[in-house]
């Protein structure tokens, strides 16, 4: 196997692992509502003592909590961004087919991906405190751009060195072969 084929198996492994979280946060998002109930279940009971060590998480997810089940209740309709929230992560997921596929040629997807990861920071550390998030959870928002651009970062230089040992066997196969005897002679 050849260094070109060594690296796109592992851009593809790379990608496919970016595409596995994005699908799973995307299918997570559907259900938050019945996750709070879980995890705040879970922190009052067998997690108690995450609960105390971390007397914030717990008030900051029964209050979620809270919050998702009045809403629900009175306002359905508003969880409905929450499920557009939720398509999006899957078809940016979608979006990274072209790359799997033939990475050289959609470097852009990548490329986008780590656009879209970076903007993340500034997302959360402007509508975090308008929204009244708290600072500890807007860190764990910023945490899923930090660590998507990394495996991004990774394709993005293997894509590259990939595409330079394209071009030089392109030019290789190009070149003109000289024959022993006829270099420098007219036909």
């Amino acid at each position: 196997m050849d260094i070109s084929q060594v690296l796109l198996r592992r851009i593809r492994i790379w990608i496919a692992l970016f595409v596995v979280g994005l699908v799973v946060s995307g299918v997570t998002a559907f259900p938050l509502s019945a996750e709070m109930r879980l995890a705040d279940a879970l922190l009052s009971g067998p997690l108690v003592p995450v609960a105390e060590a971390l007397p914030g998480l717990a008030e900051w997810v029964a209050r979620v909590r809270d919050g998702l089940d009045a809403t629900e209740a009175a306002y359905p309709f508003v969880l409905y961004g929450t499920d557009w929230l939720a398509f999006a992560h899957l078809v940016i997921a979608v979006a990274f087919v072209g790359p799997y596929r033939d990475p050289v040629r959609n470097v852009w997807v990548v490329q986008f991906g780590m656009i879209a990861c970076a903007m993340i920071v500034p997302l959360a550390l402007i509508c975090g405190p308008i929204r009244g998030i708290p600072l500890p959870w807007q860190l764990i928002d910023i945490s899923f751009g930090v660590f998507g651009v990394i495996p991004l970062y990774i394709v993005h230089r293997m894509i590259r060195r990939l595409e330079a040992l394209d071009a030089a066997k392109t030019r290789s196969a190009e070149a003109p072969v000289m024959v022993a005897g006829n270099a420098g002679t007219a036909s």
